[in-house]
């Protein structure tokens, strides 16, 4: 007989089932299974945000998906959901400062983790979007695509992008010349003009292309 492993491939089924990994995980002995994602590593300026889920069981697992395929309508709706449900939430954030000391990737490995340590309830395994795992102590995998793969991970990508979002709305009353409310400081060409004409303030990433050049630190 053919010995079952210890945790699977990544060719297994689990493609249209988004709640497949969390079952199969469970099947094998892990109890609580979290899902993270983080949001905002692409922008000029803001934290980078990571968002940290362990859905209930049983809910519409089907409602969950990548943040960015749904509308901040939706989005907000979903995050409204995961609280009725009574799904255990956590928010890590790395501000600016880190992101420049430590580079955007590591930033972002240690906003999961920092979401992670947010929570109520410990974890005993890690389902985390892309290629990378988090420095946590515990086991974990990678998935590519995961916010599309694994409902606990696109949970955790709408809790990650709605309190970037709302940060970003924070800090747009700080620095109104920059519209951060629209654009959540990505390198769109509204914000790179207004970035041109203003300088860099204290949220934006100096060691960004599109900012170190205005610093005269390329």
């Amino acid at each position: 007989m053919k010995k079952k492993p210890t945790l699977f491939s990544e060719t297994d089924f689990f493609e249209t089932d988004t709640f497949a990994f969390e079952r199969a995980l469970m099947g094998q002995g892990f109890a609580v299974v979290t899902g993270t994602d983080e949001a905002g590593r692409g922008p000029l300026a803001g934290p980078v945000v990571a968002g940290a889920v362990i859905l209930p069981q049983p809910c519409d697992f089907a409602l969950f998906r990548d943040s960015k395929q749904l509308s901040p309508v939706a989005r907000a709706g979903l995050l409204g959901y995961l609280r009725e449900i009574g799904a255990v939430i956590g928010v890590g954030v790395c501000e600016v400062e880190e992101i420049d000391r430590l580079n955007i990737l590591r930033a972002s490995l240690l906003a999961m983790q920092k979401a992670l340590e947010a929570l109520a309830v410990a974890p005993d395994f890690l389902l985390v979007d892309g290629k990378f795992t988090t420095p946590a102590l515990l086991p974990q995998k990678s998935l590519v695509k995961g916010d599309s793969r694994s409902a606990s991970i696109a949970a955790a990508s709408i809790v990650a992008k709605e309190e970037r979002d709302r940060l970003m709305g924070d800090y747009h009353h700080h620095y109104p010349q920059y519209n951060f409310a629209g654009h959540k400081g990505y390198p769109t060409a509204e914000h790179r003009r207004l970035l041109k004409l203003h300088g860099p303030c204290a949220i934006h990433r100096r060691t960004f292309k599109g900012v170190r050049e205005l610093l005269g630190e390329d």
